[in-house]
């Protein structure tokens, strides 16, 4: 017999097609109960069954009118914190008129659910902590992994988001509030990416932390000791792995937010073994691809005559290293060709194999050989030598050091391109390398400009230059949501890219003429179904995915029927038969 979703709750189709909930609690109980609290809601037959009477106010209301009382409480918050301290305390109240409400308003709602709000969320989370969501594990507690599994109540988890939060954004380690990140995750998975609240879980890997000020903050609520490395950490990610795998075997695990030391070395380890991917690693550079592609249909060339520099060579920088590389030779070149092409710069210049670095940077560093006719002072080249050298025409940031693009670098690119690519991605908004509208002022207008967190549309010369927001919320929901349905082995290089080229594809049909080289934010859903879609279909064709119903059917169909929507179901009282 099926496993009720939840220990006090299962969603039931009737012989007529229609969803209900099939509760196991009453009275107050169900009340507290977050995920499918419908309040002031419930309908007087549904207060009648399952005692409710005269635990809610007389008047029954629905989810419109609902929908309209939050959103003044949410408009009356007079800074991003409250407003997300807001959003998070409706959410932890009642989820389902959370994602509805989110939903409404996404464009406006999730700049304070994700970057750049998240950040001093993140920041402030032991402060402000109010209620507990999600499962952490510690050296304290790993040993009992199964057992914190099996008393989370939840039976059927599709989809993970943990984080250890040594590498949070562009803020370094923060403790036990990384926490903060993996729950923003998991509600863009649900609100954009229609993956069911039911079956998420954000996990906190709590394996310490390296800054003293959190450790001594009385009101600090991670471990109090510095983090595991080496084996002792590896022991660690095995052990909750392994529970992840005998408890909820169908379950996708993102990594968040991982140093860039280990970030390479959990991919590589489990990548095959398990369906698992990391959104910094292969989510950013999905979407930096995307929209250089998008930015190269809008000047009118081909993208595999274009000369790319990355600054920054962490996770993310190595990702979209990896990904633009991987798309010039889908677009013809020879694998040692698109390394010619693709130039990296960690803190200490250009990587080049005949200097000191960490062994994930190695398969991206040039020769000796091809930068011999440079001229530069010191060990390796600057940006600005490798600008200048390789005649680069596209530009991005992945540093996390804010002012990085300033005027001088900005046209040594210009000076190679009559419409230069610069995407300074790093988050928050304080870390972006680059202002777009000094960046559009230094260009005279010219240059197609992306950032990594929100900014607003630039007026220059009267004219508008709207500016692309290169949010990994366009793909991580999709590649997710696809390796749920289809219950991937695991995610291969070739659904990434499938991701990336699937959201160029969207954005050249749909705003390409609009001068736009990513989509509106409001489209999220719409840019997740085409991921998703493509996504399936690759793993399908590629003999990865193990779902036998999804094998012949129109995968766009198939992702539309089973992407979840914030809607109140009716509910009945039922018991558990196991």
């Amino acid at each position: 017999m099926k496993t009720p979703i939840c220990d006090y709750f299962d969603i039931k189709t009737t012989d007529t097609g229609e969803q209900i909930t099939e509760v196991y609690i009453k009275g107050n109980l169900l009340l507290r109960q977050e995920s499918i609290n419908k309040g002031t809601a419930f309908t007087k037959e549904e207060r009648n069954t399952l005692g409710l009477n005269g635990l809610l106010p007389t008047h029954v209301n629905t989810l419109e009118q609902q929908l309209k009382r939050v959103y003044r409480g949410f408009q009356r918050e007079n800074s991003p914190l409250a407003k997300y301290q807001y959003l998070r305390s409706l959410q932890d109240r009642s989820e389902i008129l959370f994602y509805a409400l989110v939903s409404v308003h996404l464009e406006e709602m999730l700049p304070i659910i994700y970057t750049p709000t998240v950040g001093e969320a993140v920041k402030e989370f032991s402060h402000r902590y109010q209620s507990p969501r999600g499962l952490s594990f510690s050296p304290d507690n790993i040993q009992y992994a199964h057992s914190i599994i099996k008393h989370s109540a939840w039976n059927d988890i599709r989809m993970i988001v943990a984080t250890d939060s040594s590498a949070i954004l562009g803020i370094g380690d923060q403790g036990y509030g990384g926490l903060a990140i993996a729950i923003g995750k998991l509600a863009i998975y649900t609100v954009g990416g229609g993956v069911s609240p039911y079956q998420t879980m954000p996990v906190k890997l709590d394996v310490g932390t390296n800054r003293k000020d959190l450790i001594d903050d009385e009101f600090y609520l991670g471990i109090r000791q510095p983090r595991l490395h080496g084996e002792n950490y590896m022991d660690f990610i095995d052990q909750f792995v392994e529970s992840v795998q005998t408890n909820w075997p169908k379950a996708i695990i993102q990594w968040e937010d991982l140093s860039k030391d280990v970030a390479f070395s959990v991919l590589e380890r489990f990548r095959h073994k398990i369906s698992c991917f990391n959104d910094d690693i292969q989510g950013t550079g999905a979407v930096a691809l995307a929209g250089v592609l998008s930015a190269c249909q809008l000047k009118k060339e081909a993208y595999k005559d274009q000369t790319i520099v990355i600054s920054g060579a962490g996770a993310g920088g190595i990702g979209v290293a990896w990904a633009l590389r991987q798309g010039l030779i889908h677009e013809g070149l020879s694998a040692d060709e698109a390394r010619e092409r693709v130039f990296v710069l960690d803190s200490r210049g250009l990587l080049v194999q005949n200097r000191a670095m960490d062994a994930y940077k190695m398969d991206y560093a040039q020769t000796e050989e091809s930068i011999k006719d440079w001229q530069y002072e010191g060990d390796a080249p600057s940006l600005l030598d490798t600008i200048e050298s390789s005649k680069a025409t596209i530009l991005l940031g992945l540093s996390g050091q804010s002012g990085t693009f300033n005027e001088c670098i900005v046209k040594a690119v210009y000076k190679n391109t009559n419409r230069p690519v610069i995407f300074p991605m790093s988050n928050p908004t304080t870390s972006s390398e680059g202002l777009p509208d000094d960046i559009i002022a230094w260009t005279d207008g010219n240059a197609i400009v992306a950032t990594g967190s929100p900014f607003p549309a630039v007026e220059y010369k009267d004219k508008t230059y709207f500016i692309g927001q290169g949010n990994n919320a366009f793909v991580f929901p999709g590649i997710g949501l696809a390796a749920i349905l289809c219950q991937a082995t695991h995610i291969s290089d070739e659904m990434i890219l499938t991701a990336a080229y699937a959201l160029a594809d969207y954005t050249q049909q749909y705003h390409l003429s609009e001068q736009l080289i990513y989509p509106p934010i409001d489209e999220l859903q719409k840019v997740s179904i085409r991921v998703a879609s493509k996504v399936m279909e690759i793993a399908r064709d590629t003999g990865i995915s193990q779902c036998e119903a999804s094998q012949d059917c129109d995968c766009e169909a198939y992702v539309r029927a089973h992407f979840w929507h914030p809607q109140y179901p009716r509910f009945i009282a039922g018991e558990k038969s196991n």
